[in-house]
């Protein structure tokens, strides 16, 4: 058992699915118990899918010398933006739940309104980043969120850190 988690197809593939699971059960949640999904939220569902497709090349190419280092290095780095994402959400909504949105519109705000124009099923942002919604074991989605990134990255590294990526 210990050496199929050493097989760096295996944590590839766990990667690429735990990150389509994950992202699917966030669009899920949303139509299914009515959801209002925020900037943020919209951020780390682009971010697991994003960490899916890294995880996808890694499988594709673990064959080769440097595209599965590459394709860690990429998840790693994509893991590590989305716990920051879902961090800061979590900051929001624990510390500082008044903050509001004002003035102008940041470039990431900007680039979720023009994703969801374009796939408003998958990337529509009517939600406010504040408003936990929903919770399980005290705990909100983005805490949730929060821990999953934690663990996809902590795998991503030690895909990175193997000594020989090729199976």
């Amino acid at each position: 058992m210990n050496a199929l988690f050493r097989n760096p197809r295996v944590l590839f593939g766990g990667v690429a699915g735990a990150s389509l699971a994950l992202a699917g059960a966030g669009v899920l949640m949303t139509h299914a118990f009515n959801l209002a999904a925020c900037p943020l939220c919209i951020l780390q569902r682009m971010a697991y899918l994003l960490l899916a497709l890294c995880a996808g090349l890694g499988l594709a190419f673990a064959n080769r010398r440097i595209a599965p280092r590459i394709a860690a290095l990429l998840m790693t780095v994509t893991a590590a933006t989305g716990a920051f994402i879902a961090g800061y959400q979590v900051w929001i909504q624990r510390i500082e739940p008044t903050i509001t949105c004002g003035g102008k519109q940041p470039w990431w705000e900007r680039f979720v309104d023009w994703a969801g124009r374009q796939l408003p099923y998958l990337f529509e942002a009517d939600g406010l980043c504040a408003d936990p919604a929903w919770s399980f074991l005290s705990l909100s989605i983005a805490d949730w969120s929060a821990l999953a990134f934690l663990g996809l990255l902590v795998i991503s590294l030690i895909v990175l850190f193997m000594s020989d990526t090729r199976p």
